[in-house]
């Protein structure tokens, strides 16, 4: 048994090395400062187990094992982007980085080494390796009793995973460095490890809005024209997104503009910009041989290709050099915002194989392994650092993801199309520094439009993704009302979703984020008891019908204030868990007694989402787009229910990185009651108003948005 020797190399956040480490790891790579003060100000961290509790061993075949102990009815959440379950408990997480994560396994598209447990302490083994994680799926022989050998045939209580005291994690050969982060809470343990990460990315305020994404060989024409569709069609919208077509050659890239469908690359940018459109550019990592920079990237890219193009070796200074000049010149010189990073995670799918394989070699001595493990998170800071050269904000899309991500402003997605999965991601990613857009494509009728359409106006990204087949917000006419609805919404809402961001920069702590934030593991048994006590729904996948303990999976927060429960096609009614207190709807004005677990209806033209009784929350106008800097708006201050209660307005110019040198500012929004038994309220912060508004206004809405007729 090898010896552990700890450091607190950060407040609550204590470090061990096992052998030597490769030099290059997610967070080397990152290189992301900790936020120090902000971790020394959160409540004093504390550990459930002693240190001496965790150890390393060496298993069969000479691999080390490191051991932490578990109790029984210990629930652990996290390994990065999951699609099939939350509660990781009693599963081996392989945790590597793949395109098609269509099994149980942990392969997934950002596959982080990292997880937190309901206790209130989280785990991060940072190494560019995959890692495989024993989450108490294994059982010593030396602990295993005589009475946990049922017979399967006889015993009700029989199950294929014993409960076992421990979770194993196979650390690679060469070692690698373990970190915990203390709670006392689930979310106390998380805030660490994104603070520790450098603290959330804060995007600018076009990020929020919608994005549309053209299909595949638009030319300019056709995406000015699809464009001002938006406008004539009176559907916000700020981000425009170009597919592989705009390339002069693609599968592989040239990063070059197709002359043909682009001949003036420059003036349709700011055609767009014009009209209040921002502009993203698809691309992937593999580059063409008819691209002018391939030979020049050639002698430092990789022993294998993908389409007959390069993989070049992004670790090195020289060829991210090759990368960021181009890319400068080409396309955020002439005022491209952001884009999308597309199939930077593999495949090994039998009759789909293209990823270079793990026995690859590079010129910087990383095989295949552990460029595939780091080659997503290598293109996030590339296109991040390009843009903070310009102290400009930008906000993209990525395939793929690791450890240490928390900084970069880039959120996940994903070529498969469940939408009950898509949900679960998007709970499984807070957890883990991510965010993740349950992005829509198409649909099988107009209640999964409208059900998917909701979702995404409730997610950290907001995007219709027509690259395949054209689809647009109103390829359902009947069902175009609702969505324009909700996407005026999600515009309303912006000063209430870029606050939450602006938390998640400043204290670690996710916008978008699980129910187990929110609710303590006591709390959730006390609320599976009162669920027990109603009759069994009978849903599409018949998860509540068998009466199974649900993981929560299908709800989040926004937040502090608002909980959101998607229904899917198909479903008219669902169980909700409400945190304790008072909660109102946010459309409906409707009151619900929370502390458990409550059923609602709605119908296609609603999604159940829920306020805190006594919450402020900030709101304006249903913007065409999101507010340039020098634009004002005015400020809405709602306050929902009956209660006294706060909420906090953040502000900054929305596009460059002047906020981190002190460019910013927070409001707080108060509401008392009055002797009379009104209410007032008192907006207080640094200078007057925010500069983004131009006015405030108070609103009193006991009975939600619509309660005098208001959109």
């Amino acid at each position: 048994m090898a010896e552990l020797t700890w450091t607190e190399t950060a407040p609550g956040v204590w470090k061990a090395v096992i052998g030597f480490p490769d030099g290059l790891t997610p967070l080397s790579l990152i290189g992301a400062a900790p936020r120090t003060e902000a971790l020394a100000q959160m409540v004093p961290a504390r550990l459930p187990f002693g240190l001496d509790l965790v150890s390393v061993t060496e298993a069969g075949g000479g691999r080390l094992m490191l051991a932490l102990p578990l109790e029984d009815e210990e629930k652990l959440y996290g390994t990065g982007l999951q699609f099939m379950r939350m509660n990781q408990r009693g599963r081996t997480r392989y945790l590597r980085v793949n395109s098609d994560p269509k099994q149980d396994t942990g392969e997934t598209h950002a596959p982080v080494p990292f997880y937190v447990s309901d206790r209130g302490y989280g785990v991060l083994i940072d190494t560019a390796r995959a890692v495989t994680m024993h989450l108490g799926s294994t059982m010593r022989l030396a602990e295993t009793r005589k009475e946990d050998a049922l017979d399967r045939n006889r015993d009700s209580g029989w199950r294929a995973t014993l409960r076992s005291e421990r979770a194993e994690i196979r650390i690679p050969e060469e070692g690698a460095g373990i970190y915990l982060f203390g709670g006392p809470a689930l979310g106390d343990a998380v805030r660490r490890y994104n603070l520790f990460c450098g603290g959330g990315a804060l995007p600018p305020k076009w990020g929020l809005g919608f994005w549309h994404r053209v299909p595949a060989m638009y030319s300019a024409e056709e995406a000015i024209a699809e464009a001002r569709e938006y406008r004539k069609r009176d559907f916000p919208c700020d981000v425009i997104g170009l597919e592989p077509g705009w390339h002069s050659r693609s599968y592989p890239v040239t990063y070059e503009w197709d002359a043909e469908r682009f001949p003036d690359p420059k003036r349709f940018v700011d055609e767009m910009t014009d009209d209040g459109f921002r502009v993203n550019l698809w691309e992937h990592p593999y580059v063409s041989p008819e691209s002018p920079i391939y030979d020049s990237l050639k002698p430092l890219s990789g022993d294998y290709t993908v389409w007959g193009g390069l993989a070049p070796d992004y670790s090195l200074n020289a060829a991210r050099e090759i990368y960021e000049r181009q890319h400068s010149a080409q396309h955020i010189g002439i005022g491209v915002s952001g884009y999308k990073l597309d199939e930077c995670d593999g495949s090994e799918l039998t009759n789909n194989a293209w990823m270079f394989p793990a026995h690859a070699s590079f010129p910087s001595g990383l095989d295949g392994e552990r460029m595939r493990q780091l080659y997503g998170l290598m293109f996030q800071k590339m296109t991040t650092d390009l843009f903070r050269s310009g102290n400009r904000r930008t906000y993209g899309l990525a395939r793929a993801s690791n450890a240490a991500a928390s900084s970069l402003p880039c959120v996940l997605y994903s070529d498969l199309y469940d939408h009950k999965q898509f949900i679960r991601a998007l709970c499984n990613s807070s957890f883990s520094g991510l965010l993740w857009s349950p992005e829509v494509r198409r649909a099988r009728s107009a209640e999964d439009w409208v059900r998917r359409m909701q979702t995404v106006c409730f997610s950290p990204l907001a995007m219709l993704n027509a690259w395949g087949d054209g689809t647009k917000p109103w390829s359902f006419p009947e069902a175009a009302p609702i969505i324009r609805h909700y996407i005026k919404l999600r515009m309303r809402l912006q000063p209430y979703l870029y606050t939450a961001f602006a938390r998640y920069r400043e204290e670690g702590i996710p916008p978008f984020r699980a129910m187990p934030f929110a609710i303590s593991p006591d709390e959730f048994a006390s609320a599976e008891k009162r669920r027990l006590s109603l009759p069994a729904l009978n849903t599409t996948d018949g998860a509540y019908g068998k009466r199974s303990e649900p993981q929560w999976d299908d709800q989040y927060m926004i937040g502090d204030a608002m909980l959101v429960a998607p229904l899917v096609e198909g479903e008219v009614e669902r169980e909700v868990l409400l945190p304790a207190g008072s909660w109102i709807g946010l459309e409906s004005g409707e009151r619900y007694e929370g502390g458990g677990v409550i059923r609602v209806r709605a119908g296609i033209d609603t999604i159940p989402v829920f306020v805190r009784d006594g919450a402020v929350i900030p709101m304006t106008a249903a913007l065409p787009h999101a507010l340039r800097p020098g634009e004002q708006a005015p400020l809405e201050l709602v306050h929902f229910g009956t209660k006294e209660g706060e909420g906090w307005v953040y502000d900054d110019d929305g596009e460059t990185l002047d906020y981190e040198r002190g460019a910013c500012g927070w409001w707080k929004a108060a509401v008392r009651k009055t002797a009379e038994g009104g209410y007032e309220g008192e907006f207080t912060g640094p200078g007057g108003l925010p500069a983004s508004y131009s006015g405030v206004k108070w609103r009193f809405a006991e009975l939600g948005l619509n309660d005098d007729g208001d959109e």
